[in-house]
């Protein structure tokens, strides 16, 4: 492979977890009627990902924080992230998790999971009072859709020089993915680059991410992708 660097971000809910675990908490210990609605809304692009978030939360009326971390402690990862977390560490490959969910999750998983050194983005969650409290610090006025806008964080831990890869699921993950050089899809992502005909590799979980960033490592020259590099050259003329 010539001179780039490689550079992973990877989406969490669904994607390192084995489901969303946001939506989880909220089904749980909302109204799962309402629940429901609002995200239903969120995915027929009704309202933001922010907005989606402050109604999920007021959808909790009272909580516990207790029972909050029993249910947390019950979510699993996708048994093949450990084995792909030191596959890119061997290789010397930078992986940044990206989330449009909260630390609050994000954070006790990754430490149950001995994977407390992974640099992650997301939005913060705070319990007062038994009332989840939503915060947003990466939150941009210029990408309204989005709480946590992922292509920020892609265009601030990489170069032009670096050929960086994309691995998502969900609603979340469009926009970002449109601006990494390589996409790992599954799920609604899938149907989203299938439909605006933006290529892909389809994985089950990270031994096919795996496998075919091995098969990457071994050719001698990787092409960029010509609509990322676009996207990013835009942004970096924005800042």
């Amino acid at each position: 492979m010539d001179g780039s660097k490689l550079k992973v971000f990877v989406d969490f809910d669904g994607t390192i977890s084995t489901e969303d675990v946001g939506d989880a908490i909220f089904r749980e210990f909302g109204n799962p009627e309402a629940v429901d609605k609002i995200i239903d809304d969120l995915n027929k692009d009704i309202i933001s990902s922010k907005q989606c978030w402050d109604l999920l939360c007021k959808c909790v009326e009272k909580i516990n924080e207790n029972d909050l971390i029993l249910f947390i402690d019950k979510m699993n990862i996708d048994p093949t992230f450990k084995s792909f977390v030191n596959f890119c560490e061997e290789n010397k490959i930078d992986l940044f998790v990206l989330s449009d969910g909260f630390d609050y999750y994000i954070k006790r998983i990754l430490d149950r999971e001995g994977l407390s050194y992974l640099k992650y983005f997301a939005n913060k969650l705070k319990i007062e009072r038994e009332k989840l409290i939503p915060e947003y610090p990466y939150f941009n006025p210029d990408c309204p859709v989005s709480a946590n806008p992922k292509q920020f964080h892609i265009i601030n831990n990489s170069s032009d020089d670096d050929y960086t890869i994309y691995i998502g699921d969900g609603n979340s993950d469009k926009e970002a993915a449109q601006y990494c050089d390589y996409i790992f899809a599954k799920n609604s992502l899938l149907k989203f680059c299938e439909r605006e005909r933006i290529s892909y590799w389809p994985f089950n979980n990270f031994d096919d991410v795996t496998k075919r960033i091995k098969e990457l490592l071994s050719k001698k020259r990787l092409k960029k992708r010509h609509q990322a590099q676009i996207k990013r050259k835009h942004a970096y003329e924005a800042e």
